[in-house]
């Protein structure tokens, strides 16, 4: 890095819900700048939830995402011309990036008509400690203490 790192934009929070979180998670669901279409999957979706569950779909996305949220990772780290995987602690920024981006890239991948469908399927299934997206987070926390020997190397 050698200029000032960039400022963050301030987030508009979301209309509905009136959380700068769902905008993030907005921002990350949008295709070719179609905001409005994101938005109305993301909606049809919480209502979806909302049938399956019987809960309030808004809260079943939070604890979604707070079940794909990742506590550690791993780096790779070249020292001595082998590379080992370093686990290290994510920071507070980046864990919610992760999460989000992994629970939108696990209900792009499964079956279903209508993104709203696989969004929700998803996010039942994330809040229930099921689900692709927590096998990611169960899957980095499993490398991390694989490679827990190689701590000491850490940046």
């Amino acid at each position: 890095m050698r200029k000032a790192q960039a400022k963050k934009l301030p987030l508009a929070p979301d209309p509905k819900f009136n959380d700068k979180l769902v905008t993030r998670f907005v921002n990350n669901l949008m295709w070719e700048g179609k905001k409005s279409g994101a938005f109305t999957i993301f909606y049809d979706a919480l209502d979806k939830v909302a049938k399956q569950t019987n809960e309030d779909g808004y809260e079943v996305w939070k604890k979604a995402l707070s079940n794909v949220t990742p506590a550690v990772e791993v780096r790779s780290r070249r020292i001595g011309g082998a590379t080992f995987q370093i686990p290290s602690e994510v920071r507070p920024d980046r864990k919610i990036s992760l999460s989000i981006k992994w629970l939108i890239r696990y209900s792009r991948d499964r079956n279903g008509r209508s993104m709203a469908d696989k969004l929700a399927n998803e996010i039942v299934a994330a809040s229930k400690g099921e689900g692709a997206a927590f096998k990611k987070k169960e899957d980095t926390h499993r490398m991390a203490e694989a490679n827990k020997a190689f701590a000491h190397f850490r940046v």
